[in-house]
């Protein structure tokens, strides 16, 4: 048989346990928490393509050869830059994409690109309107599901503490209990 302070640091120990345990809990489900969770996730992923392109970028860079090696070397460099590319197919896009960007903004428009500019800007402005359109119709739905989930986080904490609230009461009545037994072999003994 237990003593009575050793029943009492169990029941404090469960108290503390589960007080953590709702706290976590509430933690975990809450909407800003999730929020941030996402945020690092992106901004994880976001860190990581920038190192692949920075570290293909570095890697290349190395493998080109000097000036005065060009004509000896033209056909390794080719197969070096090949082989650098073929692990890295967004790098090669962002690079060629950046390359044909700053080669157009050296060339002057000429007034037919800026007419097909104009014609293809008039014909996207319904795209535009309903992807906006689009994006509202999913925000509704998106703001119902986070209340949704606010509201089941809400309701699992509650019964998480009201299961607390149960088993502390069932250990302070096996307390009692026990302390009463205690005291009956006490004085019967």
């Amino acid at each position: 048989m237990s003593d009575p302070d050793t029943i009492r640091r169990d029941i404090e120990a469960t108290r503390s346990d589960l007080s953590y345990d709702v706290d976590a809990l509430a933690d975990k489900v809450s909407p800003s928490s999730i929020a941030d969770r996402q945020k690092e996730k992106v901004k994880s992923r976001a860190r990581s393509v920038r190192e692949s392109f920075m570290g293909a970028v570095h890697t290349a860079t190395d493998k080109v050869p000097s000036p005065g090696d060009v004509g000896s070397n033209a056909s390794d460099a080719a197969g070096s830059a090949v082989e650098t590319a073929k692990g890295h197919p967004l790098v090669v896009g962002l690079v060629a994409f950046g390359a044909g960007w700053l080669l157009s903004s050296l060339i002057p428009t000429a007034p037919a690109e800026r007419q097909l500019a104009s014609t293809a800007k008039e014909k996207a402005a319904p795209l535009v309107d309903q992807a906006k359109d689009a994006a509202q119709q999913l925000k509704e739905p998106a703001q119902q599901a986070a209340a949704h989930v606010k509201e089941t986080a809400t309701d699992a904490a509650s019964t998480v503490k009201q299961e607390g609230r149960s088993a502390a009461s069932d250990v302070k009545g096996t307390a009692a209990d026990a302390k009463d037994d205690v005291r009956g072999a006490a004085q019967g003994g």
